[in-house]
């Protein structure tokens, strides 16, 4: 038996999480079982976890689309009992049990190794959110970015993928400027540093000229919507946005005009069906440029029982920084 924190879909219709107690015959089939030590909170856990549960399939279910643990029982050869592993993405938490219980099954295809120099608890600080930051910033230097080119937007910064956007950023020698729409979250964003606080009000509107000044060298998009639009429009010539979320919305009311006659890159980041080999290209970068004095300043603990809470939360805009769940307290 393990505990797991169990979303239960009643007679109405309506769904209700709660944390149970569960046989190990109920784990889905895999080839490698975990026992999860560890994982988080992200915005697609919030929409699992809550009413309505729209990424999921069926019920009853195991939310968590991150959990990081040591394996436990094995039958492909590329892990073995003893091995810490990281698992993110796949679909995992929605479509499949997930990482918000004390133990997990899985295909060994959706993981990778802990890299050395991570802990399974420093994994879930980082966790889904930031593995996308980490393939957000490779995307930009891929495409030209260098340390000393401007200032280097992050929208959403206060957010899971904002927050670790602006530390490995400010490690590697970019000029972070963070917006957010939290005055409060300033001091914390300069702790992880940002060079500059930019308003969220300064963004949030379309303005009718499709083309603006060029400020912008680089940007890192958590928000999406009208502020995507408004930012392509400041970019500095074949400069690149990576846009990693939704938060402000789904539908870009933009023009062609940056793409034509600045040359504008728009980058789309998937972190969820991203290959094997990238995978662990980031999170050895993770370890490397992720500095863990500021990675531990984002992070805020939980517990199974904390998670229906934390998943309204985060659904809210109410969840600053990252959160790392601890199955077995």
């Amino acid at each position: 038996m393990f505990n797991a924190l169990l979303v239960e879909k009643d007679a109405e219709g309506k769904t209700h999480a709660a944390v149970r107690s569960i046989g190990m015959d109920r784990l889905p089939e895999g080839d490698v079982t975990v026992a999860v030590e560890f994982s988080t909170v992200n915005y697609k856990d919030g929409i699992c976890v809550g009413p309505g549960g729209g990424l999921v399939r069926t019920y009853p279910h195991v939310p968590g689309i991150d959990f990081a643990g040591v394996v436990e029982a094995s039958s492909d050869p590329r892990y073995a009992v003893g091995d810490k592993v990281i698992c993110t993405g796949w679909r995992v938490g929605e479509a499949r049990w997930g990482g918000y219980a004390q133990k997990a099954r899985v295909k060994a295809d959706w993981l990778v190794p802990l890299p050395a120099g991570l802990t399974t608890r420093q994994a879930m600080a980082v966790g889904t959110a930031g593995f996308t930051a980490m393939l957000a910033v490779m995307a930009l230097e891929d495409h030209g970015l260098v340390p000393g080119a401007g200032q280097v937007l992050v929208t959403g910064a206060a957010g899971g993928v904002g927050s670790v956007a602006t530390a490995i950023l400010a490690h590697l020698g970019y000029e972070v400027a963070a917006v957010t729409g939290r005055p409060e979250t300033a001091d914390y964003l300069r702790g992880l540093g940002a060079a500059q606080i930019v308003a969220r009000a300064d963004l949030a509107e379309t303005v009718k000229r499709p083309l603006e000044g060029e400020v912008w060298a680089g940007c890192i998009d958590a928000v999406g919507g009208a502020m995507l639009a408004r930012v392509l429009g400041q970019m500095k010539y074949g400069a690149s946005v990576a846009a990693v979320g939704l938060a402000g919305g789904a539908t870009l009311p933009a023009s062609v005009i940056p793409f034509l006659l600045r040359g504008v890159n728009l980058l789309g980041i998937d972190s969820v069906m991203r290959p094997y080999d990238d995978r662990v290209r980031a999170w050895d970068r993770i370890a490397q440029d992720l500095p863990m004095d500021k990675l531990e300043a984002m992070v805020q603990p939980a517990t199974l029982s904390d998670l229906p809470r934390l998943g309204a939360d985060i659904l809210q805009g109410r969840v600053q920084g990252r959160v790392v769940v601890d199955v077995n307290a």
